[in-house]
């Protein structure tokens, strides 16, 4: 299951049909027909970028599913005010935080919209209230999040600042000149745009646009159901302000030189503009048919060209590493043979993966006193080694290079990826060969 990849697509699979149904539920309350939520769920479920990640094991279509999820109760309470929509809403968007930090944003620009739209209508007292409720429940991963910080690390805000956190490698992307997005405003918000536009099509991004602004300008449709429309655009906010402040990276070809890296962000707001689309496609009623058949002709086109920027993603730049020659050297010289391999699963998850073989032959940065161990003493532990010589940002070789036992090591392959090492057969005697540590706190 895990090998395969079908563990986690399982998740995808269940979340981009939910999120196809919410995108139906969503189009209803904003009042339109039933033919234009089903063009708003058509956009959806025939985009190729969504089809593909949706047979992944990645975390974007759970995603999508938990914000579509958080916004549509959202959108329902501001109608209604029913406290199950309320809460509704406060649970979706806590399982949101819990998969990526999109979902804290969405949460923080709820807060900030149910605070306004409550201190206008009943005053500060109730507003206090009601806010401590939505946050007591939406904000109950993020302390648990925090809580496992503290308790593992000694840092509540190990994520955010510590040697794995996109911050540190922003800061080495920064000091090698390639993060331009930082403090560049114009420049990150238009590395988003053509994130979107290929990840949909100039097309549909253009319609939704449109969409978006009759939506938020309809007089026809409640104020404040049009103020928590909003929520609809919080990825949008979210990864503009991420790359201003230098706390994300994409690359877009042509744009970041010949390099595409997590462009698959731009999928974000697939599920807003299939909304918007909709809801332009019920106002223009004059329109419709030149607007389904261009969709339709550019649906075709997006399949006969298999034009799949998230596939593209994975061959260009430093998504497209080959690691087959040093996996396979595992799979067929350690595969056969006991012993442990010590191994950076932060620099060097894919060979963990393609190797096939069992997670219980690695030793690396998540399993604890074995890690600690391990690279004090590898020559007790590790029969092989997997890393980047001379290059520090590797943790194994950071922390390899130090011990007094590296030296009885022997390099048995280079590859462009990494080395492998093996413990020389007279230093084998005290090599532990089973997992004996049973204290692992």
């Amino acid at each position: 299951m895990w090998h395969t990849g079908l563990s986690g697509a399982i998740q995808s699979m269940i979340s981009f049909v939910a999120t196809g149904l919410l995108i139906y539920a969503i189009a209803k309350e904003l009042k339109i027909s039933i033919l234009s939520r089903l063009v708003a769920v058509g956009i959806f479920v025939t985009n190729i970028n969504i089809l593909y990640l949706q047979s992944t094991a990645m975390t974007e279509l759970l995603l999508i599913c938990t914000m579509v999820a958080g916004s549509y109760y959202l959108i329902k309470w501001f109608h209604d005010e029913k406290i199950v929509n309320f809460m509704a809403a406060s649970f979706f968007m806590m399982l949101a935080t819990l998969i990526r930090y999109d979902g804290w944003f969405l949460l923080f620009m709820s807060m900030r919209l149910i605070g306004l739209f409550t201190l206008f209508k009943y005053g500060y007292r109730r507003t206090e209230g009601i806010l401590i409720l939505f946050c007591t429940l939406g904000g109950f991963a993020i302390a648990l999040w925090l809580l496992w910080n503290l308790l593992i690390f000694g840092d509540a805000l190990y994520f955010a600042f510590g040697p794995y956190s996109a911050h540190s490698q922003q800061l080495q992307l920064e000091s090698a000149g390639a993060l331009p997005t930082k403090y560049n405003l114009g420049l990150s918000m238009k590395i988003y745009l053509h994130a979107m536009i290929y990840s949909s099509n100039y097309y549909v991004v253009f319609l939704g646009f449109i969409g978006a602004i009759i939506l938020f300008i309809d007089r026809h449709i409640a104020p404040r159901v049009r103020f928590a429309s909003t929520a609809l655009l919080a990825s949008f906010f979210f990864n503009v302000l991420a790359l201003y402040f230098g706390h994300s990276v994409l690359y877009v070809q042509g744009l970041s030189g010949n390099s595409w890296f997590n462009v698959r962000y731009g999928i974000m707001l697939i599920p807003s503009l299939a909304i918007f689309v909709a809801y332009l496609f019920d106002k223009a009623r004059y329109l419709r048919y030149p607007i389904v058949l261009t969709l339709i002709f550019v649906l075709i086109f997006s399949f006969r060209s298999f034009d799949a920027v998230t596939v593209d993603d994975g061959r260009v730049g430093s998504s497209q590493k080959n690691v087959d020659e040093v996996s396979g050297y595992l799979q067929k010289h350690a595969g056969n043979q006991k012993g442990f391999i010590l191994i950076s699963a932060a620099s060097h998850d894919a060979i963990i993966f393609s190797s096939r073989l069992p997670m219980k032959r690695f030793i690396h940065e998540g399993t604890g006193k074995y890690w600690e161990n391990g690279t004090l003493y590898p020559d007790r532990w590790a029969r092989w080694i997997v890393m980047r010589t001379h290059d520090d940002n590797d943790q194994t070789f950071k922390l390899v290079k130090k011990s007094i036992g590296f030296q009885f090591y022997q390099k048995v392959q280079s590859y462009p990826f990494a080395d492998v090492y093996e413990l020389k057969p007279q230093y084998r005697k005290n090599l532990n060969f089973e997992a004996i540590i049973t204290d692992n706190k």
